[in-house]
């Protein structure tokens, strides 16, 4: 499994993929070295994924990072319904499940928690 960071605290997964290759380099930003790693998506059922697994972490349901991000500025790291900044989640407008887009950040919206667990799969 691969996380991405988002911002500080802020982590996404971004499904599964083989390591390729690390290489040890010097971070631009820090004085230290640290490890790149080269990574490759896999075909979850030729590398022994269960099913249950694979269906959990599919790529085409997936929010590419650049939609996260813009929706993240958009929505100003809050949930769009109460205004909370923790317990984020970025939800589908128009569920997944019922046709909704991940790849369009106008089917997509942050809410908390407690607001997406309400909402569900209704669209609203």
């Amino acid at each position: 499994m691969n996380y991405e960071k988002i911002k500080s605290g802020i982590w996404s997964d971004k499904g599964f993929f083989k390591l390729i290759d690390a290489i040890y380099i010097k971070s631009k930003k820090e004085d230290r070295k640290v490890f790149k790693f080269v990574l490759e998506p896999i075909k979850v059922e030729e590398e022994g994924v269960s099913k249950e697994e694979a269906k959990e972490f599919e790529f085409t349901r997936r929010i590419p990072t650049d939609i996260k991000r813009e929706v993240w500025k958009r929505d100003k790291g809050k949930c769009v319904k109460c205004g909370a900044e923790e317990n984020l989640h970025f939800d589908h407008n128009l569920p997944y499940a019922k046709g909704g887009t991940s790849i369009n950040a106008k089917n997509i919206q942050l809410l908390c928690q407690k607001c997406n667990l309400e909402k569900s799969n209704k669209i609203e």
